[in-house]
Order: structure tokens, then sequence, then C-alpha cells
């Protein structure tokens, strides 16, 4: 199959770019099905600030729990399902040992 270029409009910044034939062999031979939807700089602009915003967003959400084994109210980094106990961090090190 012979690919031509496509004129693409990017659906962030609305500029028109062109998917290269080269870039649409790519696709095709990666399997890939949908073609790009942002220009070159959008998509990197968006790559830059997913890493940028997960190393600024290292603070865990933390839930509220009451301890199964000493019966404090304490906080975990996950969200605690009710058929299981959870334990503050000295009962559940006692519980490791």
């Amino acid at each position: 199959m012979a690919f031509q270029d496509k004129t693409l409009k990017c659906k962030d910044c609305g500029v028109d770019f062109v998917f290269t034939a080269g870039e649409q062999e790519f696709y095709a031979e990666k399997g890939f099905e949908n073609e790009p939807a942002r220009c070159r700089e959008c998509r990197d602009a968006k790559k830059r600030s997913r890493e940028g915003g997960e190393r600024q967003s290292s603070q865990r959400e933390m839930h509220e729990v009451v301890c199964a084994g000493c019966g404090i109210t304490t906080q975990v980094p996950f969200k605690p399902r009710n058929d299981r106990p959870v334990y503050c961090r000295e009962c559940f090190t006692a519980q490791r040992s």
C-alpha cells in the first residue's frame, strides 16, 4: 500500500500539521489504527506536562481507617476494602514478624 502525506488538524492548538507517508507506514507496522490527533509540539508539551505532573504530585492520597489490631485511627496510602483488615504501621510490622 502506498502512503501519501496527509494534512491533519491538531485537536489542541488547531494548527494544520502533516502526517507523513513515513509516519503512516510506521503506524501501520506497529498496528496503530488511529491517526495522531495532536501536532508534534502539542504531543511533546503534553508529554512534558505529564512527566512533570507526576513528579510534582508525588504526595499520595491518604485514607483514614481504624486499625484492626489496636483500634486506633490511622491513615493508609490505599483505599481499604471492607473484606480485608487494615492495620496501623506498628500492628502491620508486628504481623509481618
